[in-house]
Formats: structure tokens, sequence, C-alpha cells
């Protein structure tokens, strides 16, 4: 029984992957009525599902589950740090000179927009839910994950980034994202409905500031060579870091 759950959210997880990269390789032709429809399929999906399973009892016996496969005393903090290297690889890319969708400041613009929206999300709706975390916790703030909306939303942009040049590249952040979330099941920190709605949320918000991301073109280093800037984000603090050579 078991295995059968685990198989079941390894399932529900590839299959949305596969989803995503089957709606990239549709024809969207002039009678195609609504691109924006079909990527907001897998979020949507997402988050309905998580929020559906919260609190049941198929989302307490999947945590018991891998808990017990895990082990009771499982903890690897592999979640702190792997929520972040997508925007790493996103800018090593950029050092590489592998083709990017934009210029390295509007993609660091993009990224603090929709780093800070998520998280406004993420943690308004902790505080509005007060969820329990599977470890005992007494913060009350399970539902959503933050490492995972995090993850998925620093993928995101990665994706729309590399998407066209280097699919390889883009759809490594999404694996990197999933196994974020997974981690935060295995650590105890969260249950699966908090994990899945919080995926939801990282890519549907990544994908609305790509959608309006023509209409706030500013880029004062459009000319500008040797300039080094990206964001700063930790525990919750946003700043930037910015260089120049001369």
């Amino acid at each position: 029984m078991r295995i059968i759950k685990l198989s079941f959210i390894i399932l529900i997880i590839c299959s949305g992957n596969i989803v995503r990269a089957q709606q990239d390789s549709l024809d969207l032709g002039p009678k195609n009525r609504n691109p924006l429809v079909h990527k907001m399929i897998l979020p949507a999906s997402l988050i309905l599902g998580g929020a559906l399973i919260s609190g049941s009892r198929l989302e307490r016996d999947f945590q018991k589950d891998v808990r017990n496969r895990v082990g009771n005393d499982f903890a690897f903090g592999l979640d702190d740090y792997a929520r972040y290297a997508p925007i790493l690889e996103m800018y090593i890319a950029d050092i590489a000179g592998v083709k990017s969708k934009n210029h390295w400041f509007d993609q660091s613009k993009n990224l603090t927009i929709a780093i800070v929206v998520s998280d406004f999300i993420t943690f308004r709706l902790k505080k509005m839910i007060n969820k329990r975390r599977p470890n005992g916790g007494d913060d009350m703030e399970s539902f959503p994950s933050g490492h995972t909306s995090f993850a998925f939303t620093n993928a995101g942009v990665l994706y729309q980034e590399f998407i066209d040049s280097s699919p390889y590249l883009a759809y490594s952040g999404y694996a990197i994202a999933t196994t974020t979330g997974a981690f935060r099941i295995m650590n105890n920190a969260h249950w699966l409905g908090d994990v899945l709605v919080s995926a939801g949320i990282g890519i549907v918000v990544t994908e609305l500031v790509y959608l309006f991301d023509p209409i706030i073109k500013w880029n004062p280093f459009k000319k500008t060579t040797g300039v080094t800037f990206f964001p700063k984000i930790d525990n919750n603090q946003y700043g930037f870091y910015f260089s120049k050579n001369f």
C-alpha cells in the first residue's frame, strides 16, 4: 500500500512536467483562443489537488508512510540550499554565454518581482490558514511551503529564460524544485498538500510575470557592459548585489 501511494504522488509530479512539455510542443496557431489557459492547467491542478487533500487522511497516511520509509530520525538540509540552485543556474548560464530570452537586468527584475509576489501570497496564506506542521511545530505555518514556492518561482524564471535555447537547462530547475519539495516532506517540515499548492503558486506567478513583462520594459543597463546585478533573498529579506568592472 505504501509503494502504491508513493508511486501515485511521483506519477502526479512527473505527469505534470510531461503535460507542461506537451503544452510547449503544441502548435498554438491563430485558432487557439487563449494559450494562457493551457499554461495554467498544470499550476491550477497542483493548487486544487493540494488544497483538496490538505488535512485529509490520505495526506496524513502519506506523511506517515514517507517517514517510516526514510526513518523517523531522518533530517537532511538539502532543501535549505537546493531552492537557490535555479538562480545560480541562470546567472552561470549568462556568464557562459548561453542564449536567454532577456538581458540579465530584465531577468533579475522579473525574478525579483516573481519572488516578492509569490512570497507575499505564500506567507499571507500561512497566517490565514494556521496549519500545524507534521513535526508538531508551534509556528502553525505549514500551509503552504515557503521553501517550495520559492524554489518553483526560481525554476519558473529559469524555464522562461532558456526554454527556447536550452530546454534541458530550462527543465532542470523544475527537477531541483521538485527535489526541494520532496525533502520538505521527508524532513517532516511540510505535508504533501502544502508542497503541491506551493509548486502551483510558484509556477502561476512566474507565468503571469512573464505575461506582463512587455508592459514593464525598463532597463537602464541595456547598453552597459561589465555590470553584474542580481537579487539577494534570505529569510524574507530582500536586497541586491551590484558590481561594475572598470
